[in-house]
């Protein structure tokens, strides 16, 4: 995949990267699975993934402010706090994120959700792997992967209809 650093959109149909995603989350889902996504980019398509895969319930969101190792630099984001309505205790989690980079919020996200109980399994679903990794971390399912320079950051962004689209900007 190409990116057009000229004007910070990547040449990547995010629509068709979701539908992908679809494809892979319906793979991996079981019939006690319980969609969470990270916030916001994985919140955005867990909840898209509930609604258009037919789920019963809502699905969950995981921040991952509270336990990241730059925490005292960055303090809380202003995104969304975590809200999971079901007991994490033995539950078949299906984490959803937008772009899987160095695996730091992975980590992150994964402190987060032990410290509502200890799920019988935790699988990863991703729209984008862009590689770099600083952690041993990987996907259950990559909807899609690309190389970026590391002075690039992938964004996932949602219009008022709900449909996705990416950016790039630089990164801080």
């Amino acid at each position: 995949m190409n990116p057009d650093s000229s004007n910070g959109v990547l040449a990547l149909d995010a629509e068709g990267v979701y539908r992908e995603l679809a494809r892979g989350v319906k793979q991996l889902l079981r019939p006690d699975s319980r969609l969470v996504g990270i916030t916001s980019g994985g919140a955005w398509l867990a909840e898209r993934l509930q609604k258009d895969l037919g789920l019963p319930g809502e699905a969950g969101v995981i921040s991952s402010a509270m336990h990241r190792d730059d925490y005292a630099s960055r303090g809380l984001a202003a995104s969304a706090q975590t809200q999971l309505d079901f007991d994490v205790n033995g539950a078949h989690i299906l984490l959803l994120d937008d772009v899987l980079y160095t695996g730091r919020t992975i980590r992150a996200v994964l402190n987060e959700l032990f410290d509502y109980g200890r799920p019988a399994a935790v699988q990863l679903a991703v729209l984008v792997d862009r590689g770099g990794r600083e952690l041993p971390v990987q996907a259950d399912f990559a909807a899609a992967r690309v190389t970026l320079p590391a002075d690039q950051a992938l964004e996932l962004a949602r219009d008022p209809a709900g449909l996705f689209s990416f950016q790039l900007e630089r990164a801080n």
